[in-house]
């Protein structure tokens, strides 16, 4: 008999886990895509789905209360069902409902839909590491994961540029069944989802982890499934890769216990009796402190990194529109917004009338994607240089220096006049994300082996949280209390800054996991 780890070396590295590598990284993106790209779409489909900026608050958090709602439900399937039997479904499911969602001009139907987009999104971007992990032995997982996250950082470099090629055309048809006028923005929804549908058709064509089936007993699949992925690599026959038998671990015999005992709970009070055993031993001693020191961090960061994220196309247009006008004006971001406001006020008042106002834009200002290129860099190049120094410096001074630097710029958005300094100070202001990955690193750093995984779990379920929060907020609070918006975003940022200092052993200077890349994608849209 072989090790399992043994068996995985024995099907060599090659065409297979380049595949599985770039469908990975690919599948991650799509999250950004589902969740993110929907605020390229707000500012141009103001007018056409008819939006305050209450309801530009409602849908850009409701796909992140999808993935809020559906996380531990699609765990718990992952683990006791199959990781393909999850990703395959949520994939197709996850496509039709943003396919869906593009054609619809019903607000709360609209809102539906996206909620379903980030519901199902969630069980393929949340299994997907697992599965990808699970091809690949012990010495290769590191380098698989690490290219998988660069594929996804490409992916994110690339949202802005796909948004300004789509949504900039000018062309439109009326689709008189559905009584919607078909435009570019609604095109730009279906291209976000098409991903997920081109992923499933690949998933389509490979099999279970093994590693998941070997675990359940299945010991003559597993070794049909390791000869497919040799035949891959190699291009020999299968046959060739000759394992008799593979050597049980004491892990595989737990997990076979745990699967009888959740298939034999058909009751769904036991099933969420079960998940609930798996998370309470955080919210107790030794571990309470620990866990409501990270869930409020990554909290107080996400309503920042994703909840002001979501207006940042929108306000970014109605700044290059206030410049455009006004190359020499002076305002603050607060300004402008109260300007539009009132503009878009009047085009209410006059929504009868047969003349459209300039205040309803239907492209977005070349500028708005520049910057947002100028963020995604930003991203991949702090990762990368968080991953030079963190071991040299410690992971304190640098969460300080992005949390309390970031909230300082939030503050300074406010008394700024010079428009393009504040644009400037907003792109800083979101590269606060970037701390994610560090209270990541210093949460696995806290828990024993059995409890990292629901630790980094449930923190980061409290970061979507905060998502939803941030986005709403915003928008309750953006028209008429703008100040106090950004007043608020740069107050929590440093008192996260300062909450950092708590953290237990945070000082200490140990070889972290922090990636060059959002590789968990936690940086943005919170998934583990």
């Amino acid at each position: 008999p072989v090790k399992f780890d043994d068996a995985l070396t024995m099907t060599k590295y090659g065409k297979f886990n380049y595949l599985l590598i770039i469908l990975t990284g690919i599948i991650l993106a799509t999250v950004l895509l589902e969740t993110l790209g929907i605020s390229y779409v707000l500012p141009v489909a103001e007018c056409d789905l008819k939006l305050t900026t209450e309801d530009k608050g409602i849908l850009s958090a409701i796909a992140f209360a999808g993935i809020i709602a559906s996380s531990h439900l699609w765990g718990f399937l992952a683990d006791t069902k199959g990781r393909r039997a999850v990703i395959l479904p949520t994939l197709f499911a996850a496509f039709l409902s943003s396919a869906m969602s593009s054609f619809t001009s019903n607000f709360w139907l609209f809102v539906a839909l996206r909620f379903f987009s980030g519901f199902f999104i969630s069980g393929s971007s949340a299994t997907i590491y697992a599965y990808l992990g699970e091809f690949h032995n012990l010495k290769n997982r590191s380098r698989a994961i690490m290219g998988a996250s660069v594929v996804f950082g490409i992916g994110c470099m690339l949202l802005p540029a796909i948004a300004w090629l789509v949504i900039n055309q000018h062309w439109s048809f009326y689709i008189q069944f559905i009584d919607v006028v078909f435009k570019p923005w609604r095109l730009f929804l279906i291209v976000c989802a098409l991903p997920s549908f081109l992923c499933a058709i690949t998933i389509l064509l490979l099999p279970e982890s093994p590693k998941f089936v070997f675990q359940y007993g299945d010991e003559k699949r597993t070794i049909e499934i390791l000869q497919k992925v040799y035949r891959m690599n190699t291009g020999d026959a299968k046959e060739n890769l000759q394992i008799s038998s593979i050597l049980e671990e004491t892990e595989s015999k737990q997990m076979k216990e745990r699967r009888n005992e959740n298939l034999s709970n058909k009751n769904v009070f036991k099933i969420f009796q079960s998940m609930w055993d798996q998370t309470a031993p955080l919210f107790m001693a030794p571990h309470l402190k620990k866990t409501l020191i990270a869930c409020t961090l990554q909290f107080g960061i996400f309503v920042t990194s994703n909840g002001m994220y979501m207006w940042f196309p929108d306000i970014l247009n109605k700044m290059a529109d206030y410049i455009e006008l006004n190359p020499n004006g002076k305002a603050s971001i607060c300004d402008v917004v109260y300007m539009s406001r009132s503009e878009m006020h009047e085009f209410k008042l006059n929504e009868t009338s047969s003349v459209m106002l300039p205040t309803c834009n239907e492209e977005l200002d070349i500028s708005t994607y520049e910057h947002s290129l100028v963020l995604e860099i930003i991203y991949a190049v702090g990762f990368a240089f968080i991953g030079v120094i963190v071991n040299s410096i410690g992971k304190l001074p640098i969460l300080v220096f992005v949390l309390v630097g970031c909230g300082i710029c939030a503050v300074a958005i406010v008394f700024t006049s010079v428009p393009l300094l504040g644009v400037y100070l907003y792109v800083i202001l979101l590269a606060c994300g970037l701390s994610i990955q560090l209270v990541n690193a210093a949460t696995v750093d806290l828990y024993p082996t059995n409890l990292r995984a629901m630790a980094v779990c449930i923190s980061l379920m409290f970061g979507r949280l905060g998502s939803v929060f941030g986005a709403n907020i915003v928008g309750i609070f953006l028209d008429n209390n703008c100040e106090l918006t950004y007043l608020m975003s740069g107050i929590s940022l440093i008192a996260c800054g300062i909450l950092s200092f708590f953290i237990p052993n945070i000082r200490k200077r140990t070889v972290s996991s922090v990636h060059d890349t959002r590789a968990s994608i936690s940086s943005r849209v919170g998934q583990s």
